[in-house]
């Protein structure tokens, strides 16, 4: 800051362009989780210093959109999940984590508590896979499905599944996912729903 660089621009420029790379070495295998979780806290812990000396105009451009996630119910794995919720986080989307072994209306009731953009729902047993489509048939049947745009991943989900169950995009890894959401996002403002 002494050097004249806005907190925005130390953000957007510095900080989200270095965890843009770190996904993608890790994606690469060059790096791995415990690389990847060092380079989330520092980011942390740079926006900590950064954010109190944003106007409020800036705090509000560096929040792309918001973001419910979790690992869908009757699966504990949430080693992949979690790495997305960094990446995303760390890409300017504001993250809502709830953790593994989500009961399917639980992702609803926080999308609409928070007024989210995005439900990213992960699997990694392909016995707990069909909860996904459940979530969807449920957001249907309650009328929200068109409020939200629905990702899905984890080892077994591929983009046929997400194509077959309904699903708005789908990411292989965190660095993936991030794309998606971006682009899901940008589908979202164009006024572009799902039936």
């Amino acid at each position: 800051m002494n050097a004249g660089i806005t907190p925005t621009d130390a953000i957007e420029n510095g900080l989200m362009k270095g965890m843009k790379i770190i996904g993608e070495k890790f994606s690469r295998l060059e790096m791995f989780l415990p690389n990847v979780l060092v380079a989330a806290d520092a980011m942390e812990a740079a926006i900590a210093v950064l954010k109190p000396r944003m106007m409020p105009e800036e705090l509000s451009k560096i929040k792309i959109g918001k973001v419910v996630i979790g690992t869908i119910q009757g699966d504990i794995h949430d080693i992949g999940k979690s790495i997305v919720s960094i990446m995303l986080s760390a890409s300017g989307f504001e993250v809502f984590d709830l953790g593994k072994d989500v009961p399917l209306f639980n992702f609803v009731k926080k999308a609409d508590e928070i007024n989210a953009d995005i439900i990213a729902v992960s699997a990694l047993m392909t016995t707990t896979m069909e909860y996904m489509r459940d979530l969807i048939l449920l957001m249907k049947e309650t009328g929200v499905r068109q409020k939200y745009k629905v990702m899905v991943g984890g080892a077994p989900v591929l983009p046929e599944w997400a194509e077959e169950i309904g699903a708005d995009g789908y990411g292989k890894d965190a660095s993936e996912a991030v794309g998606v959401a971006k682009r899901l996002l940008r589908h979202k403002s164009c006024g572009r729903s799902h039936d």
